[in-house]
């Protein structure tokens, strides 16, 4: 065998491995919590399960596993982060919305639209009226639709869902105007505790300065590829080794947690970078 020969050899060979691994990863729920404080909580402790980037993925029987972890978590609420669905040329809703249904039994759920469900309204010609079909059965089920709109969550906190415009998920590094923040959501009461469900964490500067105390994000389903040191390799938006791939990051004393995500799509692959349930406990 020649020296080219073995070289194309263990490169199938790894190249293999990768694709196994994979899939075994694609397949794993990774549940992690992360601790916040702040001096605007004085109540118990509550506890949130963040859930990001379905993308229709089950795991197991109707979501059987990802359910159960749900369940351990014993939350107070459940944050959806969007993109649950694949909208690409057609979307199939049914298995967010049995995942709805279930969850909407464990807690009260909160949903902040992601790119794949705001696609449903920027096309029209392909889909219709399904943006408002699905919004309304989501309601149906009793979870509460945020988009471009905020809700008390008891006497402390104040939860806000973001719908980005389509010019912020272009590739690259789109910029926000200035303002925009506050045209869309209004100003945060400096009082309260504001969570925010803003699909994309390439703005947390902007969700910052806003008066985001907490910004929960996903969409770039945590790089990918995951290397020890680098982090996350590629993006949706073509980013490549773009520091808030996943995980958690400080602005200014506000924070700011970037899921992993749960599905994926379009690039069907998760090396070092499993499926992740987010907890979030807050406390003073």
């Amino acid at each position: 065998m020649s020296i080219f020969q073995g070289f194309a050899a263990g490169t199938a060979l790894a190249a293999g491995a990768c694709l196994l691994r994979s899939e075994y990863e694609k397949n794993q729920l990774s549940a992690e919590t992360f601790f916040i404080r702040s001096e605007k909580l004085s109540g118990p402790e509550k506890t949130f399960v963040f859930l990001s980037d379905l993308h229709n993925k089950e795991f197991g029987e109707e979501n059987r596993r990802l359910l159960q972890a749900v369940r351990r978590a014993e939350p107070d609420a459940v944050l959806i982060g969007g993109d649950m669905m694949i909208s690409k040329g057609g979307a199939d809703v049914a298995v967010p919305l049995r995942l709805l249904k279930e969850l909407s039994q464990i807690a009260p759920v909160y949903y902040g639209e992601g790119n794949h469900e705001s696609r449903m309204k920027w096309e029209r010609e392909t889909y219709g009226d399904l943006y408002e079909r699905y919004r309304e059965e989501v309601r149906r089920l009793g979870v509460i639709w945020l988009s471009d709109a905020h809700i008390s969550f008891g006497n402390e906190a104040e939860i806000y869902g973001l719908a980005l415009p389509k010019p912020l998920y272009r590739p690259g590094y789109p910029r926000m105007a200035g303002g925009f923040l506050e045209r869309q959501l209004g100003k945060p009461d400096p009082g309260k505790f504001s969570i925010l469900l803003a699909h994309s964490p390439m703005f947390f500067k902007e969700y910052a300065a806003w008066g985001a105390d907490l910004s929960l994000s996903g969409h770039f389903h945590g790089g990918t590829i995951r290397l020890p040191v680098v982090g996350g390799v590629m993006t949706p938006q073509y980013q490549f080794f773009y520091p808030w791939c996943a995980g958690q990051f400080e602005r200014d004393g506000r924070q700011m947690i970037v899921s992993r995500g749960l599905g994926t799509h379009s690039v069907n692959v998760r090396l070092w970078n499993k499926p992740q349930v987010v907890v979030v406990k807050l406390r003073k």
